[in-house]
């Protein structure tokens, strides 16, 4: 799904409910979404868009970026634990 997409979806609910993700594929754990960032997706696995200093500093290397050309720009979503 891509966001725009997902944009439409989302129009139609309320926009007061609140955001809750399936934290297994079989849907026996749930949480509320927490944060939303944009990472890079490939091989079933995301990877950072570019390394800056900040990241760098909190341990971030080379090995953090994607492997490959084809890899593409993602939105990720993450429950709160």
């Amino acid at each position: 799904m891509k966001v725009k997409e997902l944009i439409e979806r989302l129009k139609e609910f309320d926009p007061e409910c609140e955001v809750i993700m399936s934290r297994d594929p079989e849907g026996s754990v749930y949480s509320p979404l927490d944060d939303i960032e944009d990472y890079i997706y490939f091989d079933r696995d995301i990877y950072l868009e570019e390394l800056t200093p900040e990241l760098i500093e909190e341990g971030y290397g080379e090995e953090d970026l994607a492997p490959s050309e084809d890899a593409k720009l993602a939105v990720v979503f993450w429950p709160k634990c």
